[in-house]
């Protein structure tokens, strides 16, 4: 079965097959510097005709415009499939990226330099170069043609530069993987830099962050200098060996016509031939450290793709209204096999609310994480309506499940872009709605702009309190059926507070289900169960008084219960 990127690149094939027809155009046309030094000296000058002269220069310069044309149209050509191969995987690209990070593998980011990297390729002169090897046996029958010894002059000198390209492909396969892992490095070092700017700012490291930035990029300058150094050296040896090759073609043809068995015609022909034979190796040479990096970039794309095949289109199931069951599920951290969650079951029906409370590091936000389709369990399952959640795909995913994770994230963009997922035929009716459901209606109508107030990266230019209050709007826009809320009070003042058991009160009426992950005891008032973990295992489940209860607690208006076990 072939992959992704193969299928796209067939769909590129009525245009690579244009590129190869114009390879054979140019390449033709390029034998008319040779036929015309052939001509002039074998035709014109032993016959004296200036006519004759006049009639192949402008033959030739007619041949020169049609090669020049020809190659023109072809670069055009292929700056458009790297384009076209761009656009089809731009937002591919995006979606495996995001699905990555989600489950906490961030590295898939740098993939957007490899994208890059595909698409400048494309579009410069290294397919066309490859386009062009292929003519190298007829260049060299040609030689052949006009006398064995400058046939294997030029083989020989062949030979010599696809060792030389195949060297270069050894020596830098190990410094243009290095690099890449520095600029994988580097990249998210500036991210996390730029995410905790403040902390890095307020206590001090500054130079000891300084110190890890110039580690790494020690490393891309050490790596990126062997590259140039490498790069300089073969393709140095290769344009002056070509040269070299040119004037020993030139010498052997003399010979030939010292020893009468060739024309000044051919001598001369020859050496333009031999020098337009090897250009495509001359130049693939130049080429290799852009050929490398593209086929790293296109391996790392492929396994991309591979590892987050795109979600196919499936039977369309009943979106679900009745109840949220887990059973057994057991949870391992992303790309490890340390299981996090063992042998969770629960169930929650319609119209109900589940608090989750347990000591730090219990398993509570990977439990969520879990419950609304971001990890996949390695056992048991997470169903609506006795369908697996991830039967629905993650479009339909966002009309079933509001999400407020413990980080709160706004993007750039208005308030109402924020709360309606910066979905373009969202209702305003709707935006109000979620807004008046969350409580913080009248806060927005407060700003200048209302709900066209814009809010930078990270809710920037909002507090904690008020970014978390817009998230929990954008959790409940939709109406959607599972409402999942982790910490959702961590940053809320006491009118938050009521405005968050209001918003659930809400949810559970028109027959939601409200999963809410807590720390702070007030919130639990509004809940109809208690789940309470430990370890990654359920110590206690049960309606919220019974629990309560058990664990030898009041009312949920004390503190957080806790499991016994919990250390």
């Amino acid at each position: 079965m072939k992959s992704e990127l193969a299928r796209i690149l067939l769909g590129c094939r009525n245009a690579f097959i244009a590129v190869a027809l114009l390879s054979g155009g140019a390449n033709i046309f390029a034998l008319t510097g040779a036929i015309f030094m052939l001509t002039v000296y074998d035709r014109v000058i032993p016959s004296g005709s200036v006519p004759s002269l006049i009639a192949l220069g402008l033959m030739g310069l007619t041949a020169y415009g049609i090669q020049g044309f020809v190659e023109i149209f072809r670069s055009r050509i292929l700056t458009r499939v790297g384009l076209v191969i761009k656009e089809a995987l731009s937002s591919r690209s995006y979606d495996a990226i995001v699905r990555n990070a989600a489950r906490g593998n961030y590295r898939a980011s740098n993939l957007v330099r490899d994208l890059d990297t595909v698409q400048g390729f494309l579009s410069s002169l290294g397919p066309a170069t490859l386009f062009d090897l292929p003519w190298l046996p007829i260049f060299l029958a040609i030689c052949y043609s006009f006398h064995p010894f400058i046939g294997a002059t030029v083989t020989a000198g062949a030979l010599v530069l696809v060792s030389l390209a195949v060297l270069s492909n050894a020596l830098s396969r190990s410094p243009s993987e290095n690099l890449n892992e520095s600029q994988t490095q580097r990249a998210s070092l500036l991210a996390a830099t730029q995410a905790h700017a403040e902390t890095i700012q307020a206590m001090g490291m500054n130079m000891a962050m300084a110190e890890q930035w110039a580690n790494v990029d020690r490393n891309i300058i050490s790596d990126n200098l062997k590259l140039a150094d490498l790069t300089s050296l073969l393709g140095s040896i290769s344009r002056v060996l070509r040269m070299v090759l040119q004037s020993f073609v030139l010498a052997v043809g003399a010979f030939l016509v010292i020893q009468h068995e060739a024309t000044g015609g051919i001598m001369i022909a020859s050496s333009i031939l031999s020098a337009r034979a090897l250009s495509p190796i001359d130049q693939s040479i130049a080429q290799w450290k852009n050929i490398v990096a593209f086929r790293q970039s296109w391996r790392r794309l492929d396994e991309l793709y591979r590892n987050n095949p795109a979600e196919p289109d499936q039977f369309s199931v009943p979106l679900p209204h009745r109840v949220l069951t887990c059973e057994r599920i057991a949870v391992a951290y992303p790309n490890s096999r340390n299981f996090v969650l063992r042998d969770v079951s629960f169930a929650v029906k319609a119209g109900e609310a589940l608090g989750v409370v347990g000591p730090t590091g219990s398993g509570k936000s990977s439990l969520v994480r879990t419950i609304v389709g971001l990890w996949r369990p390695e056992m048991g399952a997470v169903r609506l309506d006795g369908q697996p959640i991830t039967r629905w795909n993650s479009q339909l995913r966002g009309r079933i499940v509001g999400y407020l994770p413990q980080s709160v994230a706004l993007f750039s963009g208005t308030i109402a872009e924020n709360i309606a997922r910066f979905d373009p035929d969202a209702r305003p009716e709707d935006i109000v709605n979620a807004a008046k459901t969350a409580g913080v209606h009248e806060l927005i109508s407060h700003f200048p702009e209302g709900y066209d107030s814009l809010i930078s990266e990270s809710g920037g230019g909002l507090s904690g309190g008020q970014s978390q209050r817009v998230a929990l709007a954008r959790a409940l826009f939709g109406d959607p059926f599972l409402v999942v809320l982790d910490e959702p009070n961590s940053n809320l003042d006491t009118e938050g507070e009521a405005a968050l058991q209001l918003a659930i009160q809400s949810v559970k009426q028109r027959g939601g289900i409200v999963v809410i992950v807590a720390h702070r005891p007030s919130v639990l008032s509004t809940v109809d169960h208690i789940l309470v973990l430990a370890d990654g295992r359920v110590r206690n489940f049960g309606a919220r008084d019974e629990v309560m209860q058990r664990l030898g607690q009041r009312s949920p208006q004390g503190r957080v219960p806790q499991a016994r076990s919990a250390t």
